[in-house]
């Protein structure tokens, strides 16, 4: 099989995963307001159909379709992986976020690129330099400063709070599954093409388990906060698969640590703005340094220029 290499441009490839980071910093918040009353599956049904229906408009104008005959050998095979990765990770962080506060949440997905940063040194080989070891070890640090005031429930046996940590991990390791896949199959298709078949799955896997009538039932606001979740998608997910075209799968793994960030300076913001929808989850001075740590060991490691770039 054909190994992905990336094209160099790692400016684009960084200014793309930023992107990606501020649209899944945002989006645990209002999912978390939307599923309140609509349950956790039926929000991910919604979501893969609203994104592959725009994207498939804006392919089918471009004129971009593929023809069936790419589905076959190794290319079938990782297709399948990546829906079956990306769609139980909707499924899995969607149900663990009902246990979870979405700044909390935003915290243990980094297990993700952390799953992704050793799949890409395992699979594709890819160098893992000095400036990106000194990052990562400060960046797990952080990580658990940020979590001094959450251990006793961590440790206190299997309670709601621990259900909603395994639940999210879980979904850790599903995306970095789909992650390892979807950097695979760039050297068929373009990023776009391959979201599309990608939401396409997940839409036909998740329809059993959804209740699309629950639309009913939700306010104008968790309506919009939907829509905003399906446009999310699209703008997240293409940010950052066109990202693993440009900088390594190790680099952008290491930028996504930003998210916590993100998400609680957003809560705290959404919480002023619109107050009685959510409220902002109080962080003590640990906690505030851990995060800082995060972002300092996720810079350190992305911004690290391989000699070839």
């Amino acid at each position: 099989m054909i190994k992905h290499t990336t094209t160099g441009r790692w400016k684009l490839g960084i200014s793309l995963s930023l992107i990606t980071v501020f649209f899944w910093g945002v989006a645990p918040i209002a999912l978390k307001i939307v599923l309140e009353d609509m349950g956790p599956f039926t929000i991910a049904w919604y979501r893969f159909l609203f994104s592959a229906a725009l994207i498939g408009v804006w392919i089918f104008k471009k004129q971009h379709f593929p023809t069936l005959t790419i589905f076959r050998g190794s290319f079938l095979w990782l297709m399948m992986l990546a829906i079956f990765g990306l769609g139980a990770n909707y499924a899995f962080f969607m149900i663990g976020l009902n246990y979870l506060p979405p700044s909390t949440a935003a915290v243990v997905i980094q297990l993700a690129p952390m799953f992704l940063l050793f799949g890409s040194i395992l699979f594709f080989k890819e160098s893992f330099r000095l400036s990106q070891s000194i990052g990562f070890f400060i960046l797990v640090f952080g990580l658990i400063l940020f979590f001094n005031t959450r251990f006793a429930f961590l440790l206190s046996g299997f309670s709601t709070y621990a259900s909603g940590i395994v639940l999210v991990v879980c979904a850790a390791i599903l995306w970095a599954v789909y992650a390892l896949a979807q950097k695979q199959l760039l050297t068929k298709l373009p990023s776009a093409t391959i979201l599309l078949f990608i939401y396409i799955g997940c839409f036909i896997i998740l329809t059993p388990f959804s209740k699309p009538a629950e639309i009913l039932k939700i306010s104008f606001i968790q309506l919009l906060l939907l829509i905003f979740t399906g446009l999310n998608t699209i703008f997240a997910y293409g940010s950052f698969s066109e990202a693993l075209n440009h900088l390594e799968a190790s680099r952008v793994s290491m930028t996504m640590a930003i998210i916590p960030l993100i998400t609680i300076g957003s809560m705290k913001i959404f919480s002023i703005l619109f107050p009685g929808l959510i409220e902002s989850e109080p962080l003590n001075l640990l906690s505030v340094v851990g995060a800082f740590m995060v972002v300092l060991g996720s810079m350190a490691s992305s911004l690290s220029r391989s000699e070839d770039t």
